[in-house]
């Protein structure tokens, strides 16, 4: 969470998508700076989910564009943009029911060409930040509670060895406790040198977690800047701190 001087190594611009007739974002400008933590807030139906999907390649941007490290990824394919590192944690977390959280995690690593050594390396960081999942390594991933789903499918994500992550609703179905070490977990991630880019329906956390924050609205910006200036902002409050 420092100044925001870092080149960005994410920028969206005018981007507008949507599904079949129905169109959802309404050319959505946002930047993530190198090495802090954004997030995107708004009620449900903004158009958070959709934005990610766009990023990530899994919905086909209609227009604007969408650049990685200084470089057009506008419609590259999903695959490809997992190649350059930008890793998406999708919305209830879609682990792997069969597999064990060892192999749920390893699959993160799928697309890895550096080796075995190097691949063991991060599954012991990840073990490090979630010391819960190397208990349970040899368990099956969806036993396990929300929050230990949770975080296998982070520690999935960072399997892939991403330079930023993508992170859709990180609190939902997690009790407050779960949500905290989460959340501690995600600072930690950050300090590996790990963009993060976080839908979140839990504004205070998104706020205390972020160093900026976009409010989507209707599938456009409403509002952006450092959170502590956004926290302050009257609208901010009523809509969605209830004050």
């Amino acid at each position: 969470m420092h100044g925001g001087t870092a080149p960005p190594i994410l920028r969206v611009s005018g981007v507008t998508a949507g599904y079949g007739d129905i169109q959802v974002l309404w050319g959505v400008d946002l930047a993530v700076p190198a090495g802090e933590i954004v997030s995107i807030v708004g009620p449900n139906g903004a158009g958070k989910t959709t934005l990610l999907l766009a990023i990530s390649g899994m919905v086909r941007a209609r227009g604007g564009s969408i650049h990685f490290e200084g470089e057009d990824i506008t419609g590259a394919s999903p695959d490809r943009i997992v190649r350059k590192r930008l890793i998406h944690v999708p919305e209830g977390r879609r682990l792997f029911p069969t597999l064990s959280v060892r192999d749920n995690l390893l699959l993160g690593a799928y697309a890895r060409e550096d080796g075995a050594e190097e691949i063991a390396r991060d599954l012991e960081l990840v073990y490090s930040i979630f010391p819960i999942l190397k208990e349970r390594s040899e368990q099956g991933a969806t036993t396990m509670s929300g929050g230990e789903q949770q975080m296998c499918a982070i520690g999935r994500g960072i399997m892939a060895r991403p330079k930023l992550l993508l992170i859709d609703e990180l609190s939902l179905g997690l009790s407050p406790k779960a949500l905290e070490v989460l959340a501690e977990s995600l600072l930690k991630i950050n300090r590996e040198g790990i963009s993060i880019l976080l839908v979140e329906q839990d504004v205070m956390t998104a706020f205390e977690l972020a160093s900026t924050a976009y409010v989507l609205e209707s599938g456009k910006v409403r509002m952006s800047g450092r959170t502590e200036t956004l926290i302050e902002d009257a609208a901010v409050r009523a809509a969605y701190l209830g004050h």
